[in-house]
Protein backbone atom coordinates (compact mmCIF):
# COMPACT_ATOMS: atom_id res chain seq x y z
CA UNK A 1 0.00 0.00 0.00
CA UNK A 2 1.22 3.72 -0.78
CA UNK A 3 1.17 6.60 1.22
CA UNK A 4 0.60 10.18 0.38
CA UNK A 5 1.55 12.69 2.82
CA UNK A 6 0.75 16.28 2.19
CA UNK A 7 3.72 18.76 3.76
CA UNK A 8 2.37 22.37 2.59
CA UNK A 9 2.19 24.21 -0.42
CA UNK A 10 2.36 22.26 -3.17
CA UNK A 11 4.63 19.76 -1.54
CA UNK A 12 4.04 16.18 -1.15
CA UNK A 13 5.91 12.87 -0.05
CA UNK A 14 5.10 9.93 -1.45
CA UNK A 15 6.18 6.49 -0.34
CA UNK A 16 5.25 3.04 -2.53
CA UNK A 17 7.18 0.00 -4.10
CA UNK A 18 10.73 1.06 -4.78
CA UNK A 19 10.14 4.80 -4.28
CA UNK A 20 10.22 7.27 -1.47
CA UNK A 21 10.16 10.62 -3.34
CA UNK A 22 9.18 14.51 -2.66
CA UNK A 23 7.17 16.97 -4.98
CA UNK A 24 8.30 20.28 -5.06
CA UNK A 25 10.22 20.25 -1.36
CA UNK A 26 9.21 23.85 -0.56
CA UNK A 27 10.26 24.03 3.18
CA UNK A 28 12.68 26.31 4.25
CA UNK A 29 10.41 29.86 4.79
CA UNK A 30 7.29 28.09 3.99
CA UNK A 31 4.97 28.62 6.85
CA UNK A 32 2.62 25.91 6.37
CA UNK A 33 5.32 23.47 6.03
CA UNK A 34 5.12 20.38 8.39
CA UNK A 35 8.50 19.02 7.78
CA UNK A 36 12.21 20.51 7.73
CA UNK A 37 14.44 19.12 5.05
CA UNK A 38 16.64 16.83 7.65
CA UNK A 39 13.27 15.17 8.12
CA UNK A 40 14.72 13.01 4.88
CA UNK A 41 17.27 10.95 5.17
CA UNK A 42 16.78 8.47 2.74
CA UNK A 43 14.68 9.63 -0.68
CA UNK A 44 14.50 7.37 -4.15
CA UNK A 45 13.17 11.04 -6.11
CA UNK A 46 12.05 14.41 -6.78
CA UNK A 47 9.57 15.53 -8.34
CA UNK A 48 10.07 19.01 -9.57
CA UNK A 49 7.36 21.03 -11.43
CA UNK A 50 9.58 24.30 -11.86
CA UNK A 51 12.16 26.82 -10.51
CA UNK A 52 9.89 29.04 -8.48
CA UNK A 53 11.28 29.40 -5.02
CA UNK A 54 8.34 28.10 -3.66
CA UNK A 55 8.84 25.11 -5.49
CA UNK A 56 12.21 24.26 -5.63
CA UNK A 57 12.70 24.95 -2.00
CA UNK A 58 15.07 22.88 -0.64
CA UNK A 59 15.79 20.63 -3.81
CA UNK A 60 19.57 21.33 -4.25
CA UNK A 61 20.36 20.59 -0.69
CA UNK A 62 17.86 17.40 -0.35
CA UNK A 63 18.84 15.86 -3.41
CA UNK A 64 22.91 16.43 -2.35
CA UNK A 65 22.36 14.73 1.05
CA UNK A 66 20.29 11.81 -0.02
CA UNK A 67 21.47 11.28 -3.49
CA UNK A 68 17.73 11.40 -4.98
CA UNK A 69 17.29 11.79 -8.82
CA UNK A 70 15.15 15.03 -9.20
CA UNK A 71 13.15 14.79 -12.42
CA UNK A 72 12.25 17.95 -14.26
CA UNK A 73 12.31 19.61 -17.64
CA UNK A 74 15.62 19.64 -19.68
CA UNK A 75 16.40 22.88 -18.97
CA UNK A 76 16.23 22.93 -15.15
CA UNK A 77 17.63 19.51 -14.94
CA UNK A 78 20.74 21.26 -16.66
CA UNK A 79 21.04 23.97 -13.85
CA UNK A 80 20.18 21.90 -11.69
CA UNK A 81 23.33 19.01 -12.92
CA UNK A 82 25.81 21.99 -12.84
CA UNK A 83 24.75 22.12 -8.82
CA UNK A 84 25.85 19.04 -8.89
CA UNK A 85 22.06 17.28 -8.63
CA UNK A 86 21.64 13.93 -10.12
CA UNK A 87 19.02 14.81 -12.95
CA UNK A 88 16.77 12.59 -14.90
CA UNK A 89 15.64 15.77 -18.08
CA UNK A 90 12.62 14.66 -19.43
CA UNK A 91 10.12 17.34 -21.44
CA UNK A 92 6.28 17.73 -21.89
CA UNK A 93 4.60 14.44 -23.19
CA UNK A 94 7.84 12.58 -22.66
CA UNK A 95 6.63 9.25 -20.57
CA UNK A 96 9.50 6.41 -19.58
CA UNK A 97 9.89 3.45 -17.08
CA UNK A 98 11.77 3.48 -14.19
CA UNK A 99 12.00 0.30 -11.71
CA UNK A 100 9.18 1.82 -9.37
CA UNK A 101 6.96 2.66 -12.37
CA UNK A 102 6.17 5.03 -15.13
CA UNK A 103 6.83 9.19 -15.37
CA UNK A 104 5.08 11.24 -17.79
CA UNK A 105 5.45 14.95 -17.66
CA UNK A 106 2.31 17.11 -18.45
CA UNK A 107 1.81 20.64 -19.64
CA UNK A 108 1.68 23.77 -16.86
CA UNK A 109 0.33 26.92 -18.07
CA UNK A 110 3.05 28.71 -15.99
CA UNK A 111 6.86 30.42 -15.94
CA UNK A 112 10.10 28.91 -14.99
CA UNK A 113 12.50 30.64 -14.36
CA UNK A 114 15.30 30.53 -12.04
CA UNK A 115 16.33 33.07 -9.74
CA UNK A 116 20.26 33.24 -8.65
CA UNK A 117 22.04 36.37 -6.62
CA UNK A 118 19.37 38.53 -7.99
CA UNK A 119 19.57 37.43 -11.56
CA UNK A 120 16.45 35.82 -13.84
CA UNK A 121 18.02 32.89 -15.50
CA UNK A 122 15.83 30.82 -18.16
CA UNK A 123 14.75 27.85 -16.91
CA UNK A 124 12.84 26.25 -19.40
CA UNK A 125 8.78 25.35 -19.18
CA UNK A 126 6.88 24.45 -16.13
CA UNK A 127 5.55 21.13 -16.47
CA UNK A 128 3.40 18.88 -13.82
CA UNK A 129 3.52 15.09 -13.38
CA UNK A 130 1.93 11.91 -13.47
CA UNK A 131 3.17 9.13 -11.77
CA UNK A 132 2.61 5.37 -11.72
CA UNK A 133 3.10 4.02 -8.20
CA UNK A 134 2.03 0.53 -6.97
CA UNK A 135 -0.66 0.35 -9.97
CA UNK A 136 -2.02 3.82 -9.22
CA UNK A 137 -1.78 7.12 -11.27
CA UNK A 138 -1.21 10.04 -9.57
CA UNK A 139 -1.55 13.49 -10.91
CA UNK A 140 0.61 16.78 -9.52
CA UNK A 141 -0.42 19.34 -11.66
CA UNK A 142 2.24 21.69 -10.32
CA UNK A 143 1.76 25.64 -10.99
CA UNK A 144 -0.95 26.49 -13.82
CA UNK A 145 -4.31 27.82 -14.93
CA UNK A 146 -6.89 25.67 -16.16
CA UNK A 147 -5.69 23.95 -19.55
CA UNK A 148 -7.86 22.23 -22.67
CA UNK A 149 -4.94 19.60 -22.27
CA UNK A 150 -5.98 18.84 -18.98
CA UNK A 151 -9.02 16.66 -20.95
CA UNK A 152 -6.61 14.52 -22.19
CA UNK A 153 -5.63 13.51 -18.47
CA UNK A 154 -9.33 11.66 -18.54
CA UNK A 155 -8.13 9.18 -20.71
CA UNK A 156 -4.49 8.38 -18.13
CA UNK A 157 -7.69 7.18 -15.55
CA UNK A 158 -6.01 9.21 -12.92
CA UNK A 159 -6.43 7.76 -9.36
CA UNK A 160 -5.27 11.13 -7.54
CA UNK A 161 -5.09 14.64 -8.81
CA UNK A 162 -3.33 17.32 -6.63
CA UNK A 163 -4.69 20.92 -8.14
CA UNK A 164 -3.81 24.20 -7.24
CA UNK A 165 -6.91 25.97 -5.90
CA UNK A 166 -5.51 29.76 -4.67
CA UNK A 167 -5.71 31.69 -7.37
CA UNK A 168 -4.07 34.86 -8.35
CA UNK A 169 -0.39 33.01 -9.48
CA UNK A 170 -2.57 29.27 -10.47
CA UNK A 171 -6.05 28.28 -11.14
CA UNK A 172 -8.51 29.52 -7.87
CA UNK A 173 -11.61 27.48 -6.87
CA UNK A 174 -13.97 27.43 -9.77
CA UNK A 175 -11.17 26.69 -12.62
CA UNK A 176 -9.81 23.77 -10.40
CA UNK A 177 -12.98 22.32 -10.05
CA UNK A 178 -13.91 22.53 -13.67
CA UNK A 179 -10.23 21.07 -14.29
CA UNK A 180 -11.76 17.90 -12.09
CA UNK A 181 -14.67 17.84 -13.94
CA UNK A 182 -11.91 17.01 -17.12
CA UNK A 183 -9.93 14.84 -15.25
CA UNK A 184 -12.50 12.70 -13.66
CA UNK A 185 -9.65 11.63 -10.88
CA UNK A 186 -11.09 9.27 -8.28
CA UNK A 187 -9.48 11.09 -5.75
CA UNK A 188 -8.94 15.48 -5.98
CA UNK A 189 -6.58 16.81 -3.18
CA UNK A 190 -6.16 20.75 -2.80
CA UNK A 191 -2.99 22.47 -2.87
CA UNK A 192 -1.31 25.82 -3.47
CA UNK A 193 -3.27 27.79 -1.16
CA UNK A 194 -2.85 29.89 2.00
CA UNK A 195 0.72 29.78 1.88
CA UNK A 196 0.75 33.75 1.67
CA UNK A 197 -1.97 36.37 1.74
CA UNK A 198 -2.47 36.94 -2.49
CA UNK A 199 -3.41 33.33 -2.31
CA UNK A 200 -6.00 32.93 0.57
CA UNK A 201 -8.35 30.67 -0.40
CA UNK A 202 -11.15 28.39 1.51
CA UNK A 203 -10.72 24.62 0.17
CA UNK A 204 -14.32 23.44 1.40
CA UNK A 205 -15.23 25.76 -1.24
CA UNK A 206 -13.29 24.06 -3.76
CA UNK A 207 -14.96 21.00 -2.08
CA UNK A 208 -18.64 21.85 -2.40
CA UNK A 209 -17.68 23.25 -6.28
CA UNK A 210 -16.25 19.67 -7.44
CA UNK A 211 -19.83 18.42 -6.06
CA UNK A 212 -20.16 15.29 -8.27
CA UNK A 213 -20.18 11.53 -7.72
CA UNK A 214 -17.11 10.89 -9.84
CA UNK A 215 -14.24 12.57 -7.47
CA UNK A 216 -13.68 12.54 -3.95
CA UNK A 217 -11.97 15.43 -2.27
CA UNK A 218 -10.17 15.11 0.04
CA UNK A 219 -8.69 18.28 1.82
CA UNK A 220 -5.66 17.16 3.57
CA UNK A 221 -3.53 19.43 6.41
CA UNK A 222 -0.18 19.81 6.18
CA UNK A 223 0.95 16.42 7.63
CA UNK A 224 -1.71 14.23 6.72
CA UNK A 225 -1.58 11.38 4.86
CA UNK A 226 -3.64 9.59 2.64
CA UNK A 227 -2.94 5.64 1.99
CA UNK A 228 -3.80 4.29 -1.68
Amino acid sequence: MGILRYLGHSAFYIEGNGIKALFDPFFTGNPMASAVPEDFKELTSIFLTHGHDDHIGDTIEIAKRTNATVFTCNELACYLQSKGVKVEAMHIGGRANFPFGRVKLTPAWHGCPIVENGEIRYGGVACGFVIEVDGKKIYHAGDTGLTMEMMLLQAEKVDIAMLPIGGYYTMDTEDAARAVGMIEPCIAIPMHYNTFPAIQTDPEEFARRVGNELTEVKILIPGEELCF
